[in-house]
């Protein structure tokens, strides 16, 4: 392997540049199961540093991973061995909150949870609320075209970027989007950016949109019965009127035991759990948005009290921390995340039952069932080899059923050698386009979204792209 001394980075950029392994190790992984070994970290001081370093990698052939908190789940934040990470978490300004236009500028390292924090003086709120809200950047967000549980009204990451700057792999510094409401210019430059996984450029500022604070929020926790049909629950609750619903989420009976433990949730070990959240405009109108809900659920047969939080938002936390606690109990595992329409729910979850039982292991299921979308964990050694057919059957049920392999988590490199069974040839093709405008030598995040095997930087193989790390999971 070709070695760049780390003196030619240091005089590169203005930004701290770390190199000492204890340094390092820490971003060597993710959340997912994967790892790699990068040759430095650095922070940049500014857009101007970002542009120093992008050329310095162009010069030298040597790839770069951008990098807020560290939460992806595929592995998008994961470096190729010999890559050097850009830490933007130290980015975490917000730098204008304007409740008037319903929008604000922020840093790419700023955390949700802060930026939440920051807006509810001003009676705004940034609807995205991933599980890992309290620790994970709006960088992230972006990057993976983030969701959460308000995803259910209010929709995905996606849906509330008014605009970015970001420094393309060519080392140019350009401007996606606007600071308007609305706007129609052609096709939407600035989705090419929103769920690219830094592989077109490295984000330096995001503008969001924003919405109003509802008067009140509360969540509610209803048992449910083994033999429930979860389709219908869902597009029963999705037809309802005048409920305030922006959140419809599953846990099976395993997943709430296991989270009941863990943090002492008020709520039943020994079954499965709808957990919803109701806005209201005014507090004196939950109790009637609540029983609208309960009568809803009624209709389905559904008939028990549910269990009321006052606060939605410790709800969400509690929620957010089940993939914490199956790693606490069952330690590395499959852990996937995939749709399909809601009429076709309860044949994806008889089918995750199926694989379980047909490779022996045990399966924990919780999701974004308004959305249809799940996250089914098997308790398997995701590097093995039934691993790998384990992960191929869940993608191709869900792609089957007339679903994505990915409703919320990316691609990242545990997916890329499945992503055109979904966008197909043309797709990749049209994909390829953008990848060779805006980062010619493919020095941006390699081995992620874009599902190459060569590998190659500046038209020549890369020695600082050898090796697993480079490689994507193939299809099983």
């Amino acid at each position: 392997m070709t070695s760049v001394p780390s003196s030619s980075l240091e005089r590169s950029v203005r930004g701290s540049v770390r190199t000492d392994p204890g340094g390092l190790a820490p971003f060597g992984h993710d959340q997912s199961h994967l790892s790699g070994t990068p040759r430095a970290v650095v922070a940049p001081a500014d857009a101007d540093d970002v542009v120093a370093l992008v050329r310095w990698a162009r010069r030298e052939r040597v790839p770069l991973v951008a990098r807020g908190a560290g939460t992806s789940l595929d592995g998008e934040s994961v470096p190729t061995d010999g890559a050097v990470v850009v830490d933007l978490s130290g980015w975490n300004a917000v730098l204008e909150v304007d409740p008037g236009e319903l929008s604000a500028r922020v840093g790419p390292g700023v955390v949700n949870r802060d930026l939440q924090n920051a807006l509810r003086p001003h009676g705004v709120f940034f609807p995205p609320n991933p599980g890992s809200w309290t620790v994970a950047t709006i960088g992230g967000h972006v990057g993976t075209n983030a969701s959460g549980p308000r995803s259910f009204r209010y929709g995905p990451t996606r849906a509330w970027v008014r605009g970015l700057e970001a420094v393309l792999g060519t080392g140019e510094r350009a401007r996606f989007g606007t600071r308007v409401a609305k706007r129609s210019v052609g096709p939407d430059l600035l989705q090419l950016l929103v769920g690219s996984e830094g592989t077109l450029g490295i984000v330096t500022e995001v503008t969001v949109r924003l919405a109003p604070m509802p008067a009140h929020r509360e969540g509610l926790v209803y048992p449910l019965e083994e033999t429930t049909k979860l389709g219908a629950v869902a597009r029963r609750l999705r037809g309802a009127p005048g409920t305030g619903l922006s959140a419809v989420e599953y846990l099976d009976r395993g997943s709430a035991a296991v989270l009941a433990q863990r943090r002492n949730a008020e709520w039943p070990a020994d079954a499965p759990l709808l957990l919803v959240e109701v806005e209201s405009d005014d507090p004196r109108e939950a109790p009637t948005r609540r029983e609208r809900v309960s009568a809803a659920l009624r209709s389905v047969g559904l008939h028990r009290a549910p269990i009321v939080f006052g606060d939605a938002d410790e709800l969400w936390t509690l929620r957010g921390a089940s993939g914490v606690a199956l790693d606490e109990r069952m330690g590395r595992r499959i852990r996937e995340d995939v749709a399909v329409p809601l009429g076709r729910v309860d044949e994806l979850v008889h089918r995750f039952e199926e694989i379980a039982r047909d490779q022996g292991v045990a399966l924990y299921l919780y999701g974004h069932l308004g959305e249809g979308s799940f996250h089914p964990n098997f308790v398997v050694d995701p590097t093995t080899a039934a691993g790998d057919r384990i992960r191929a059957a869940v993608l191709n049920a869900a792609l089957a059923l007339g679903g994505t392999i990915s409703s919320e988590h990316g691609i990242g490199r545990t997916k890329v050698g499945y992503l055109e069974r979904e966008v197909g040839r043309v797709g990749l093709e049209l994909l390829e386009v953008a990848k060779r405008r805006c980062d010619p030598d493919r020095i941006l995040n390699p081995g992620k979204l874009y599902p190459s095997r060569s590998h190659r930087v500046g038209g020549r193989p890369s020695p600082w792209l050898s090796g697993p790390a480079a490689e994507g999971t193939p299809p099983g």
